[in-house]
């Protein structure tokens, strides 16, 4: 479904397109009456795309490209079991008085096949997190989709993920407002490192290796040369009282790129 479907499209891309919106909002937990499948992008399908929009939190336009596409096939998934879930806990204590800096912002390893898509969401604010997983734990992004996904979500809630040997990986699409921290979602980028508890799994603890630092300072520095609006970028643990992402990115480098 690369090419750009909209009102007048025809043919078995619009075909597709109706049964994953029948299956999307299905597994979503709407209950609209389900689209007759006959390949006319018309008022119905425009309904159903703009109603499925709004409630996966993208731009609501009508217009169904990469970005909605990718977000109604993650809602149409069922719940795919990875592995269990690592104790939580340790984010309820206050986050590790950690000074960081010296490092540099450098590409990740996979740059050349990473795409940072552009949206008309309105942009303002990038959010740090950390998965609250064990150091030295090779937890995967399907690992985390499978974990939101069983919350309820209709995707991973974060936009970008950054493994410990600095490879940036998408989350959800950019263009869909995510679900990271209540309250701050609208307007806002999450971005979550793999980590951020120790390797017993007992305290917070900024694990960002050397790699994980400066791709997320690239990162960073890229969306917020990309997003205009950006104004600030902030840490989970500003908004919430737990200990995400396992440091306090007011005192990081990070904290100042925006200013």
């Amino acid at each position: 479904m690369a090419t750009l479907l909209k009102r007048g499209s025809r043919g078995a891309a619009v075909r597709a397109l109706q049964d994953l919106l029948n299956r999307a909002n299905h597994g979503a937990g709407f209950t609209p009456l389900p689209l007759k499948i006959d390949g006319d992008f018309g008022e119905a399908t425009d309904k159903a795309v703009r109603v499925a929009q709004e409630r996966l939190g993208l731009v609501v336009d009508g217009k169904v490209g990469k970005q909605t596409s990718t977000a109604l096939k993650r809602a149409a998934e069922d719940v795919k079991p990875g592995r269990v879930e690592p104790d939580k806990s340790a984010m309820l204590t206050p986050p590790p008085a950690t000074a960081t800096g010296g490092d540099l912002a450098v590409p990740p390893p996979n740059v050349d096949s990473l795409d940072l898509l552009d949206t008309a969401r309105a942009i303002s604010e990038i959010i740090v997190h950390c998965t609250a997983t064990p150091e030295g734990k090779d937890f995967t992004v399907a690992d985390v989709r499978a974990w939101h996904k069983a919350r309820g979500f209709s995707d991973i809630g974060y936009h970008y993920l950054i493994y410990p040997d600095g490879r940036i990986m998408l989350g959800r699409p950019i263009g869909q407002v995510g679900a990271h921290v209540q309250g701050h979602n609208t307007g806002t980028i999450g971005i979550s490192y793999f980590g951020g508890v120790s390797a017993d799994g007992k305290s917070a603890k900024d694990t960002r290796t050397h790699r994980q630092r400066s791709s997320l300072l690239w990162l960073v520095q890229a969306l917020i040369a990309k997003h205009k609006g950006v104004r600030k970028v902030t840490g989970h643990n500003q908004y919430a009282n737990k200990a995400c992402p396992s440091f306090d990115v007011r005192k990081d480098p990070l904290g100042a790129l925006a200013a």
